[in-house]
C-alpha cells in the first residue's frame, strides 16, 4: 500500500474531474457597509480609509441608497449605542428583494447597545456585538471585500 502524500488529491483527479477545476483566483465579495448612526459614521470613515476591492461605505442618511445595494454580494449595517432601526428596516427589505446577505456590527460596551441590538436583531441575518472598531475591518477581509 502506497502512503498518501499531501498533495495526492490535488495529483488524483481525472481527466474528466480535472476539468471542473477552478484555474483563477477566487475574487472578492462586492459589500455595502453602512453606517446607521453618527457614531458609526466616523468609524465607517476611518475604515473606509483602507484599500479594499470591493467594499463601497455610506451612510444610512445618504440618498439614494438602496439603489446602492445593486451589485452587492453582502449589506454590513454597523451602529454603535443608537441605530436608525427604519433605515435597517429599508436596508433588509431591499436586500431580501435583492437575495442579499444582510450582517450586522454593533460597536460599544455591551450595557450600552441594547437599543442598537434591538434595531438591528430582526434584519441581520448575522449579528456581532463587539467593542473592538478593528472588527469592522476584520469581518471585511474576511469577506474579501
Amino acid at each position: 500500500m502506497r502512503p498518501i502524500l499531501r498533495n495526492s488529491c490535488a495529483m488524483a483527479a481525472t481527466a474528466a474531474e480535472a476539468q471542473f477545476r477552478i484555474d483563477r483566483p477566487i475574487g472578492g465579495r462586492s459589500a455595502v457597509v453602512v453606517a446607521l448612526d453618527d457614531d458609526a459614521a466616523d468609524i465607517v470613515d476611518r475604515v473606509a480609509a483602507s484599500p479594499w476591492q470591493g467594499a463601497r461605505f455610506f451612510r444610512a442618511d445618504d440618498g439614494g441608497l438602496v439603489d446602492e445595494l445593486a451589485g452587492a454580494d453582502v449589506a454590513i449595517m454597523i451602529a454603535t449605542s443608537e441605530a436608525d432601526a427604519e433605515a435597517a428596516s429599508l436596508i433588509a427589505h431591499s436586500c431580501a428583494e435583492r437575495g442579499i446577505m444582510t450582517a450586522g456590527l454593533i460597536l460599544g460596551e455591551r450595557l450600552h447597545v441594547e437599543a442598537a441590538l434591538s434595531a438591528l436583531r430582526p434584519y441581520a441575518r448575522n449579528l456581532m456585538v463587539t467593542d473592538d472598531e478593528e472588527d469592522v475591518a476584520a469581518v471585511l477581509t474576511a469577506l474579501r471585500a
